[in-house]
């Protein structure tokens, strides 16, 4: 482990002590886990705590984990996973927080630390249906308004029965029943007959 991860490890346990769930390196990088209680906090002195001073929040993702290591995952399903970065320290850290509650998940909102987050958490919710409390705007970003689901849920039906498409004389996406017949796409596989044979190579 290089001296800088030491470091950072170091000042984050000195900051953060039983606050962190887990504090985890690999790959060079550092990951810790917080609970959704300290999440506001932990997040907040990781931006204003100069020895760990992560000004620029990169991205924030949603993750689903319900088939995670082939469905033998027994935690929270839903989580909300945070990428910083501080200039000043030349450091990277990752922030893992799960969502209490599977069936309605919800995590507060860093849209009043960050401002970056604000379409970041959008997505999370449009695709995941994670709610981040305290966001003034959260809405759908990159589906329908009028989308039912979220469709980077692991259980997201992949085939349905209904197709939406612009109706011009409505002014607006309508749904309706699929047009087609569903089908099963097996890829065919061509080779020449001297396909791998390195004697005609």
């Amino acid at each position: 482990m290089s001296a800088k991860l030491e470091t950072l490890s170091q000042n984050l346990q000195k900051h953060f002590g039983d606050k962190l769930r887990s504090l985890k390196i690999a790959l060079g990088e550092v990951t810790v886990e917080v609970a959704s209680a300290d999440y506001l906090v932990v997040m907040k002195m990781l931006r204003d705590e100069a020895d760990l001073g992560f000004d620029e929040l990169i991205d924030l993702c949603g993750v689903d984990y319900s088939t995670y290591g082939d469905g033998a995952w027994q935690g929270k399903r839903f989580a909300a996973v945070t990428h910083l970065l501080s200039l000043n320290n030349n450091w990277r850290l990752r922030v893992r927080v799960f969502a209490e509650d599977d069936e309605f998940p919800a995590v507060d909102s860093l849209t009043g630390i960050w401002t970056s987050v604000n379409w970041f958490e959008r997505e999370a919710f449009d695709l995941y249906g994670i709610a981040f409390v305290g966001h003034d705007d959260l809405r759908r970003i990159l589906t329908d308004y009028g989308f039912i689901g979220h469709p980077f849920r692991k259980d997201f039906p992949i085939s349905g029965h209904v197709e939406m498409r612009y109706d011009p004389d409505q002014a607006r996406v309508i749904y309706q029943p699929v047009t087609i017949e569903p089908r099963e796409n097996t890829p065919r596989i061509v080779r020449e007959d001297t396909f791998g044979d390195t004697a005609h190579g």
